[in-house]
């Protein structure tokens, strides 16, 4: 039985993250929203967004040019007008771009020649488009035509996770949580009883990007072995040997992904 389990281990020999061109500071997005929305004549909105952004722990958030597509889509910014189209045509051109920026980079530091991958597994809520924006992202890498694509509560989750492998202590597990808002991460320090710390990296990743949705946990995850690395700590899940990558969508529904971590000392050459 252990020996079929162990078939079955997937590993993260790579990890590589984008994001989309240009860096809006969370403090100055107000602004600039109401202006580009033509929207000054509503100062009590724009008082309220700014509550909301200072209350979210962000400091910058990536995106494509607002000032410039706008300009082409005025639509986007007139309450009440159809916009839907404009948007669905700019991410399918946009979404396989931004992900063949962040597989490159996989590629390049697991330093195998892209022909060589057999299979792709593509998640999105951004977009639909035919051919689909997986199919184009295995074209824009190189993959070969015949890759093949797949496309409660929180401590309850953990516990149906961790008991077959013995762990009761959520704070014997290192985390990469996706950075749905403060809120969330504190709520889950909270009821975990996690110890100062143990959510750092999730706690930055939200700071310079905000919620990008899925992609964030492999934000956290490459953060979390950066900080592990810069640190010293024998391990890329903060010296820790097992972890738990969890992501949050709507509902609020919860998955869980047991990790376990790579010893930084068989990574150095």
């Amino acid at each position: 039985m252990e020996s079929e389990r162990r078939k079955k281990v997937a590993l993260i020999q790579a990890i590589g993250t984008a994001n989309p061109p240009t860096c809006y500071l969370q403090a100055d997005y107000p602004e600039l929203y109401f202006e580009i929305t033509k929207s000054q004549h509503l100062p009590h909105l724009k008082d309220k967004l700014k509550r909301i952004c200072v209350n979210s722990k962000i400091k910058k958030r990536y995106m494509l040019p607002m000032e410039e597509i706008v300009e082409k889509n005025p639509n986007i910014r007139t309450y009440g007008a159809p916009s839907l189209d404009a948007r669905q045509d700019i991410l399918v051109e946009e979404v396989p771009k931004l992900a063949m920026e962040a597989a490159m980079k996989a590629i390049e530091e697991w330093g195998e020649p892209a022909a060589s991958i057999t299979h792709l597994v593509f998640c999105t809520s951004s977009e639909i488009s035919a051919p689909s924006a997986d199919r184009r992202l295995a074209k824009l890498i190189g993959l070969k035509p015949s890759v093949q694509v797949v496309a409660e509560n929180i401590e309850q989750c953990l516990a149906e996770t961790f008991a077959p492998l013995g762990v009761e202590n959520w704070n014997e597990l290192f985390y990469a949580v996706h950075t749905g808002g403060a809120a969330i991460l504190r709520g889950m320090q909270e009821k975990l009883g996690l110890a100062e710390g143990k959510l750092d990296a999730s706690w930055s990743v939200l700071s310079e990007y905000g919620n990008m949705g899925s992609p964030c946990v492999l934000f956290v995850l490459d953060a979390l072995r950066k900080k592990s690395m810069g640190e010293g700590r024998s391990t890329t899940g903060d010296g820790l040997e097992m972890g738990v990558l969890v992501g949050f969508g709507p509902g609020l529904t919860v998955e869980t992904v047991a990790l376990k971590s790579v010893p930084l000392k068989a990574t150095k050459k």
